[in-house]
């Protein structure tokens, strides 16, 4: 699965304001129900449990919370860059302000899921690309970063 595949230019945004964890789950939960036709509350709730299992907070700013829902046909991603870092729990204690979430049909194999998980940390490892990411003005550039980053990484493997 390519990023390309999964996370629609409209399902990006930058600049958002969030003061917490909740909040920032929220706007994500928002923007994947707005564009899978989806219940935000149903969406919201899969994050908020699963965050309760062990959080997505990868660390360097990024989180990657991912959740299975009913209603899906196919995975999508959801790309949120917050003006202010939220704590979130992450592995090295630092705040968020990177979100990329990834949503899958519940009845998905749970190896697509993984493998999509697996290639968007290793994406967002990259501290130069993560640079990029905050420093872009549009959401046309970060699906262009996302994109054109996550393909070079795949004729390079």
């Amino acid at each position: 699965m390519q990023i390309g595949e999964i996370l629609d230019r409209n399902a990006i945004a930058l600049r958002i304001s969030a003061s917490s964890k909740r909040q920032a789950l929220a706007v994500v939960a928002e923007i994947a129900a707005r564009g899978a036709g989806l219940e935000v509350g149903g969406v919201l709730d899969a994050l908020t449990s699963r965050e309760q299992a062990g959080s997505t907070g990868v660390g360097h700013g990024v989180a990657v919370p991912h959740a299975r829902l009913d209603g899906l046909t196919r995975m999508r991603g959801v790309f949120v860059r917050l003006d202010q870092p939220v704590e979130f729990d992450a592995v090295d204690d630092q705040p968020v302000d990177l979100i990329f979430a990834i949503f899958a049909p519940k009845d998905a194999p749970g190896v697509e899921h993984l493998r999509t998980l697996a290639r968007v940390s290793r994406l967002l490892r990259q501290g130069d690309l993560r640079q990029q990411l905050r420093q872009a003005g549009t959401a046309d550039a970060i699906h262009a970063l996302l994109v054109q980053d996550a393909a070079a990484r795949s004729s390079a493997a």
